[in-house]
């Protein structure tokens, strides 16, 4: 082979390896989010419900995004967890936990319920290859409303893309006639 041939071959190669990276999927974990209710009504079945629903609606946003989701069952998160807050608060657990699952991210959520007029959807994002914090979100709710839910899971999805791939782009509000 002369020196031509090698070089079309190595740049061959090489657009081989660019191209298998540029459509790589990033994966994300997203777990089960946490109630951390401070009214004096805490944990009632409605603001249970809306913290059940959180998971599923930021997991079909980025989906929309083209993120892969990754699974982790809640028996996993729960044998991983030590307590409320632990996986919140201890990264490399949470970065481990994603790791056994095949993720490169994992978010780590909380509904944060100071009163009853408003509440905060807080996240973490950790990057599983070296367990570090990347992201550190906070993402206002006021009301407990359904769409008020939505738009402040949107508005999360919003702020892990930025970290990220930078290309989720949330539904545009609708126009009431």
């Amino acid at each position: 082979m002369n020196t031509k041939h090698i070089q079309r071959l190595l740049i061959s190669i090489a657009l081989c390896f660019i191209s298998v990276s540029a459509f790589a999927q990033t994966k994300i974990a997203i777990l089960d989010f946490e109630l951390k209710d401070m009214t004096l009504k805490p944990r009632i079945p409605a603001e249970i419900k809306r913290t059940a629903s959180i998971k599923p609606l930021l997991e079909a946003e980025l989906k929309k995004a083209d993120y892969t989701i990754i699974n982790i069952d809640l028996e996993s998160q729960k044998f991983a967890d030590s307590g409320v807050g632990y996986l919140f608060d201890h990264h490399d657990v949470a970065a481990n936990l994603g790791k056994e699952f095949g993720a490169d991210y994992v978010l780590v959520g909380r509904l944060h319920k100071p009163s009853f007029l408003f509440s905060y959807l807080m996240g973490h994002l950790v990057r599983v290859s070296d367990g570090q914090l990347i992201g550190n979100y906070i993402s206002e709710a006021k009301g407990p409303n359904i769409k008020l839910t939505i738009k402040t899971v949107e508005s999360l999805a919003v702020k892990i893309d930025k970290t990220l791939d930078n290309k989720y782009s949330p539904p545009a509000p609708k126009i009431k006639n």
